[in-house]
C-alpha cells in the first residue's frame, strides 16, 4: 500500500503534458507517415483497423516537433496484419530513435562531428514489444529521428513527452519593436525549461547545478515568475557539496556568484528566514575571500582562474575572477549589515577599496572588462568607450553578454545594448533557434544553413561544423539557460524596474528606452503584480505610469 512505501524527501515539480510533431520533414521505407500529425490515441488495440503509419525495416521517419523540449517520446505501436500468419523470429525487435536540436544532429549517429551521449542519451536504440506504448529519451531536443531497425512495424502515434514546470508567466515586456519583445519571450522560455528538479545549466548538456550559470538564470527567473524554490535548492545543494574551504563547482569565481546570488534573491524575496539560514556559511565564505586581497591591494590566489570560455587560461582570466571578488565583497559587506554584522560589513569594504586597479587587464576581452565595469572597478564610461563600444558585435558570449548589455546602460549607451540584442541574439532566431544558445558567434553564420532544415550541398552547418572549447559540434547546447540575458536586462533597464529594499518593498523605476518609443510590462514580486508603462511623446518627454500593490513604494526617475 501506498503508507508503507518508504518515498524520497526530495519532492519533484515537474509536469509531463503531450505534445504533437508538427511536420515530418523527411522519411525513407516508410509509409503514411503524416498521419502521425494527428492527434491520434496512444492505446495499442488488436483488430479494427486504426489509422496508422507503416516503418519498414530500415526506414526512418524525422519529426519536428516546432519548438525545443526537455523530455522524450512516447510511441504506440502493434504489429503488420500479415504477421500473424507465422510465428515471429524475434518477438522484441528495436527501434532507433536519435534526438535532435537541430536537424542534422537528429541525422547524425554517435561518433559523427562530436556527437556524444554525455549527460543524456541522445541516440539510443531499445527494443520493444508489440501492441504497446513506450517511453524513449530524456534529453533536450526539437527534432527526432525513429528507425525500425529490424521489423516492419505498425506505429499508431507519437507523441513528444514534454517535462517542464508548469508555472504561469507573471512577468511581461511588450514594446514598440516586436523584436525585442519575441527575444524577451524567448529567454523567458529557455531557462523555463532548464527549471527541472534543480535548476540546470542545460537540458541536453550539461543537466547539471552550476552555481555560476545560476545567477543569469536566477535574474530571469525573478524577471518572470518570481520566487521559484528550484533556485534556493539549486544554491542549497551546492553549499551543502562544497565546505566554505572550497571553492563552488572547482571555481572561485563560482563561489563569488554564489554570494551575489545569495544578495540578489533576498532582495526579490524578502525572505530574511532563509538568509539566516545561510548565515554561517555566508560569514565564512566571505572571511576566507577578505584573506585572497593582501596589505598592498594585490590579488594572492594562485590557482585556476576561470570566469568564463571566452577568457579561459588567458592573461585577463585574473582580472575577470578579481571582478567577481569585487562583486561578492560589494554584495556580501550589505548582507553583513542585514544579518547585523557590522564588523564584517566594514572588512569586506575596506577590502573592496584597497584592490588594485592598475593589476586588471583585459585585452579587449568584453565579458571580462563589462565585469570590472558592474562591480566598480573602474567607470563603465571608459570601459564602454575603450572596449564595449568598439566592435560591438564581436568576441561576444551568451554567457556574460548579458552583464555586457549591463554595462553598456550603466554607461548610458543603451542604444548600443540595444542593437546588440536585436543582431547577436536575433541571429539564433533568423537560424532557427526557438531558444537560446550555449555560445553563438556572428562568424558562425557565414553561409551556413538555418537548424530547423536539412543543409544543403555547399552549406556550412552552424551546429555540427562550429562551436569552440568543449562544446564543438553536435556537443553544443542549443538550449543554455544562462543565455538568457536580454529577459532580466529588458525589465530592469527598458522597463526600468530596479529593486531598492528587500522583498521589492521600495522599486525604482528607471526606464532606460534609447530609441523605444514604448514600453510595457509586468513585474512579479512577493505582494504582487507591478504594471509599468512608458510612452514617451513627439518632443522626446516620457509618461510614465504605474499600478503596484499598496505594500510596494514607488519611486519614479525618467532621465
Amino acid at each position: 500500500m501506498i503508507k508503507d512505501m518508504k518515498f524520497s524527501k526530495g519532492k519533484n515539480e515537474i509536469s509531463v503534458k503531450y505534445i504533437l510533431p508538427v511536420r515530418i520533414i523527411g522519411c525513407d521505407n516508410a509509409e503514411n507517415a503524416e498521419v502521425l500529425l494527428k492527434d491520434l490515441p496512444s492505446q495499442a488495440i488488436r483488430g479494427g483497423e486504426p489509422e496508422c503509419a507503416v516503418l519498414h525495416r530500415g526506414g526512418y521517419m524525422l519529426f519536428d516537433f516546432g519548438t525545443e523540449l526537455a523530455g522524450g517520446i512516447t510511441v504506440t505501436v502493434r504489429y503488420l496484419k500479415e504477421d500473424e500468419k507465422e510465428e515471429r523470429k524475434n518477438p522484441n525487435p528495436s527501434l532507433r530513435a536519435v534526438f535532435g536540436e537541430s536537424v542534422s544532429e537528429a541525422m547524425s549517429a554517435r561518433g559523427e562531428k562530436n556527437f556524444v551521449n554525455d549527460h543524456s542519451m541522445r541516440d539510443i536504440t531499445r527494443e520493444y514489444g508489440f501492441m504497446s506504448t513506450f517511453r524513449i529519451g530524456q534529453t533536450g531536443f526539437r527534432f527526432v529521428r525513429l528507425e525500425s531497425c529490424d521489423a516492419d512495424i505498425e506505429i499508431l502515434a507519437v507523441k513528444g513527452a514534454f517535462e517542464y514546470r508548469d508555472i504561469p508567466y507573471i512577468g511581461e515586456f511588450s514594446c514598440n519593436d516586436k523584436r525585442l519583445e519575441e527575444i524577451w519571450n524567448v529567454g523567458a522560455y529557455t531557462v523555463h525549461l532548464n527549471m527541472q528538479d534543480y535548476l540546470w545549466d542545460g537540458i541536453k548538456r550539461d543537466r547539471m547545478v552550476w552555481i555560476g550559470d545560476t545567477h543569469p538564470e536566477m535574474l530571469t527567473i525573478c524577471s518572470v515568475f518570481g520566487s521559484n524554490e528550484c533556485v534556493t535548492k539549486s544554491m542549497d545543494h551546492t553549499r551543502d557539496i562544497t565546505p566554505y574551504t572550497e571553492w563552488m563547482n572547482g571555481h572561485l569565481s563560482y563561489s563569488m556568484w554564489w554570494v551575489v546570488l545569495q544578495r540578489d534573491w533576498y532582495f526579490q524575496s524578502g525572505d530574511k528566514t532563509y538568509l539566516e539560514e545561510n548565515k554561517e556559511y555566508l560569514f565564512n565564505l566571505l572571511e576566507r575571500t577578505i584573506l585572497l586581497i593582501d596589505e598592498s591591494g594585490s590579488f594572492t590566489y594562485d590557482g585556476h582562474m576561470f570566469v568564463d570560455w571566452s577568457s579561459n587560461d588567458t592573461s585577463y582570466a585574473k582580472s575577470g575572477v578579481i571582478a567577481t571578488v569585487a562583486l561578492a565583497l560589494k554584495n556580501g559587506a550589505e548582507l553583513a549589515r542585514i544579518l547585523s554584522n557590522d564588523l564584517l560589513a566594514e572588512k569586506c569594504i575596506k577590502v573592496y577599496n584597497r584592490i588594485d586597479r592598475s593589476e586588471l587587464k583585459y585585452d579587449g576581452n568584453k565579458q571580462v572588462a563589462a565585469l570590472v565595469a558592474i562591480s566598480g572597478l573602474e567607470p563603465a564610461e571608459k570601459i564602454n568607450k575603450n572596449i564595449l563600444s568598439k566592435d560591438p558585435l564581436g568576441g561576444l558570449s551568451t554567457f556574460l553578454g548579458g552583464y555586457v548589455l549591463q554595462a553598456r546602460a550603466e554607461a548610458g549607451d543603451m542604444e548600443g545594448a540595444l542593437e546588440i540584442i536585436r543582431k547577436y541574439w536575433g541571429a539564433m532566431l533568423d537560424f532557427g533557434a526557438t531558444t537560446f544558445w550555449e555560445d553563438f558567434d556572428l562568424s558562425w553564420t557565414e553561409n551556413a544553413a538555418p537548424i530547423d532544415e536539412p543543409v544543403p550541398e555547399g552549406k556550412k552547418d552552424i551546429h555540427g561544423d562550429c562551436g569552440k572549447f568543449c562544446y564543438k559540434q553536435f556537443r553544443h547546447s542549443l538550449c543554455h539557460g544562462w543565455a538568457s540575458g536580454p529577459t532580466w536586462f529588458l525589465s530592469r533597464y527598458a522597463l526600468g524596474v530596479r529593486i531598492l529594499k528587500p522583498g521589492c518593498k521600495k522599486l525604482l523605476i528607471k526606464p532606460y528606452l534609447a530609441n523605444l518609443s514604448h514600453v510595457k510590462g509586468k513585474y512579479p514580486t512577493p505582494y504582487g503584480i507591478v504594471t509599468v508603462e512608458h510612452t514617451r511623446d513627439a518632443f522626446g518627454n516620457i509618461k510614465t505610469s504605474v499600478d503596484a500593490p499598496k505594500e510596494i513604494e514607488i519611486e519614479i526617475f525618467n532621465s
